[in-house]
């Protein structure tokens, strides 16, 4: 394969799935082929762009655009320019944003275009709603769209993406950086207090459904007053979520830690990790928990059943149903053998299925394919007369 130059675009809302997504495919390309340059918009002082600071050096450059407000046209001509002065081949988007900033400085800079869908988010605004279904209508304009889970693949063919542009390449993660921290699946997570630790990792917003995840954790906590339940990440939520949590008689055994740099560190020191998400794509944070050697429990929805086989790599529970999703947890909590032994068929199948190496060599594909349908379509145009 040729060298290929891409660049990857995205409006960061924090440092949270997607963002690490962009992170991982840069860090498993194969440099020499594909230069991967970055392109984030900064809207203002406070936005999070922690993307583009530990944007790895090697696979390409990062280019920051100024942006008045949250939808501001004058970005498309800064990406214009960033895609003549690098030379750039491919234009790469994340979210309905930047597909749609993105979508329109491709076809004025005339070159090829991918999305990524990593999901859409449910009980927003009808201003964002509005801005949701422009993004899921233009999808059909790419030249390819590639979901990460086979539910976002029947979401595209409900947009109206032709299934010519729709190719499914699965999520994956980042194994190098997590296998720094991994424990074997066999052996318990290490403490400075005896007390076990319940752990979730991810956006503190509503589809993630976190009251559900507070009143199963009391009811463990009823049962065993030296457990501690940990959440890492922020949101729109997390005012509401504490005000419950202290209304809780575990309030006090439950802490919200924020957004953590060091999240894979602590997160391989949890005893269980939990998902209440009512709407997922394949959860990163999730892949990340299971390729450390933390148990799983979760509720059984679309993208999350792509991960955990209950009984084998997991625990599920319907969704909604908080008694049905402490009893799984008290499972694990009291089983050593049992969270052992999924623990490791946990890491087994992101191994063979869910690596971000793997997920990177079908990029690659994707990219050559692109660029090669470019040029048929270019030789067919000089034929005609």
């Amino acid at each position: 394969m040729r060298e290929v130059r891409v660049l990857q675009f995205i409006t960061p809302a924090g440092f949270y799935g997607a963002e690490r997504w962009v992170l991982a495919l840069a860090n498993n390309l194969v440099h020499e082929r594909v230069i991967c340059d970055l392109a984030v918009p900064r809207e203002s002082n406070a936005q999070d762009l922690s993307v583009a600071e530990h944007y790895p050096a090697e696979a390409g450059e990062v280019h920051y655009l100024a942006m008045r407000g949250r939808f501001d046209f004058s970005v498309v001509e800064q990406l214009v320019e960033v895609i003549r002065q690098r030379q750039i081949q491919i234009i790469h988007t994340h979210g309905y944003k930047s597909d749609i900033i993105g979508l329109l400085a491709a076809k004025r800079a005339g070159i090829r275009s991918v999305s990524t869908p990593h999901g859409y988010p449910s009980k927003v605004g009808l201003k964002m709603a509005a801005f949701i279904r422009i993004g899921a209508y233009i999808l059909r304009y790419f030249d390819a769209v590639a979901p990460l889970s086979e539910e976002l693949c029947a979401d595209m063919r409900r947009f109206g993406v032709p299934a010519s542009k729709n190719r499914f390449i699965r999520n994956g993660v980042d194994l190098k950086e997590i296998d720094e921290f991994r424990r074997p699946g066999s052996e318990p997570a290490e403490h400075d207090t005896p007390c076990k630790t319940v752990g979730f990792v991810g956006q503190m917003i509503p589809r993630k459904g976190l009251p559900d995840l507070l009143e199963a954790f009391d009811r463990l906590y009823q049962g065993d007053d030296t457990l501690k339940l940990q959440l890492l990440g922020d949101g729109v939520q997390r005012r509401d979520l504490e005000a419950q949590a202290h209304h809780l008689a575990s309030g006090h055994a439950i802490e919200f830690l924020g957004f953590r740099s060091d999240r894979l560190e602590l997160m391989a020191r949890f005893d269980l990790f939990v998902m209440t998400s009512s709407l997922e794509g394949i959860p990163r944070c999730m892949m990340e928990a299971m390729a450390l050697g933390v148990p799983v429990v979760a509720y059984d929805i679309p993208g999350v059943d792509q991960l955990i086989e209950h009984g084998v790599t997991g625990l599920l529970a319907p969704l909604g149903d908080t008694a049905a999703l402490a009893s799984c947890c008290q499972q694990l909590l009291d089983s050593p053998d049992l969270t052992g032994k999924l623990s490791e068929q946990a890491r087994k199948r992101i191994d063979e299925e869910y690596s971000a190496a793997r997920m990177a060599r079908e990029y690659e594909r994707l990219f050559g394919e692109l660029l090669s349908q470019g040029e048929t379509d270019t030789t067919v145009q000089k034929r005609v007369p």
